[in-house]
């Protein structure tokens, strides 16, 4: 077999020395060819460059979200294709992945890598539906490019506080869960829209759903997690299926308390739910509107100001080792 393994050196979770570990235990089973990405967008560019190989079978991401998140955006940059498409694996190295243990992949690397060997000696795989978000056309946005994303996208709220993760970590910053939970508290404070939301989601018909806050859009479920416990936006959402959402109408105090408490608290059976709380299951194909610029993530990645979105979610897209 061959195959592409693409490495991110700022991995926050491994060194130097465990990641040459792991390319001798993958290269004593395949012929491997190994890139270090070197700019934001490369492992995008090496996705694409293994999709448009004749004989590449298969892409090993190893990494955090974001480099997953390159890799299928590259490898999908003409479309799913799951039957010709090289094989996605993933061998988490950043500080939460969700895309990774979302499979049920072992979140340590060195598990992770015995258990794709184990499961490319077993042929065992599965074909993951994905995400995909464009610029609405007729809006401002109409020119953005669409991208595909693995697990999860925010507009408004959540968006914001990964904004402020993102530029204390250009500061030098570690990526770790109490910045995280420091940015929330800071993105409340100075939250100007909190009580009256400016999002409209539009579905074909349905009634539209107004005055949103902040709206999570889930491919799976978990949604994300903090430390080791998984917290279910939108416990219902699945690899499987199409897109779930999660809208909040209001974030004032008494509000935040609850909601905060019930992600804390939820399950794969039960996740936040009151009267401020909007929840859809399996959407194909929806739109988001802004009164005004929010900000707007992928995959926890912050892509700056959007007004409008318009998401679709694809069932079968990828096939992936697990």
């Amino acid at each position: 077999m061959r195959a592409l393994l693409v490495v991110n050196p700022a991995a926050t979770t491994t060194s130097a020395r465990t990641r040459d570990v792991l390319i001798h235990a993958l290269a004593s089973e395949m012929k491997l060819e190994v890139v270090t990405t070197e700019y934001r967008g490369h492992a995008r560019d090496l996705g694409r460059r293994a999709a448009e190989s004749q004989d590449m079978e298969l892409v090993v991401a190893l990494g955090g979200d974001g480099t997953v998140n390159e890799v299928v955006n590259g490898l999908l940059h003409e479309g799913p294709d799951p039957e010709r498409l090289p094989r996605l694996a993933v061998v988490p190295g950043g500080s939460t992945n969700v895309f990774a243990r979302a499979l049920g992949i072992p979140n340590d690397a060195v598990e992770a890598t015995g258990a794709i060997l184990d499961a490319l000696r077993t042929r065992s795989e599965r074909t993951v539906g994905l995400g995909l978000a464009a610029g609405t056309p007729g809006t401002e946005d109409e020119s953005v490019p669409a991208r595909w994303f693995t697990f999860c996208a925010g507009f408004g709220f959540d968006a914001g506080v990964i904004g402020r993760v993102e530029q204390h970590r250009e500061r030098g910053k570690r990526s770790t869960h109490a910045l995280y939970v420091r940015q929330v508290v800071r993105q409340f404070l100075t939250e100007p829209h909190r009580r009256q939301g400016l999002i409209t989601l539009e579905r074909p018909g349905h009634d539209p759903v107004e005055d949103l806050v902040l709206s999570i859009i889930c491919n799976t479920s978990p949604w994300t997690y903090l430390g080791n416990r998984p917290m279910y936006a939108s416990p219902e959402a699945s690899f499987d299926k199409a897109l779930d959402v999660l809208g909040l109408s209001k974030l004032s105090t008494p509000a935040v308390a609850r909601y905060a408490t019930q992600l804390l608290t939820s399950s794969p059976e039960r996740g936040p739910h009151g009267k401020h709380a909007v929840t859809l299951h399996d959407l194909t194909d929806f739109t988001l509107h802004s009164k005004a610029p929010l900000p707007f993530q992928m995959d926890g990645d912050h892509l700056g100001l959007r007004t409008s979105v318009t998401f679709t979610g694809v069932r079968r897209a990828l096939r992936v080792i697990v």
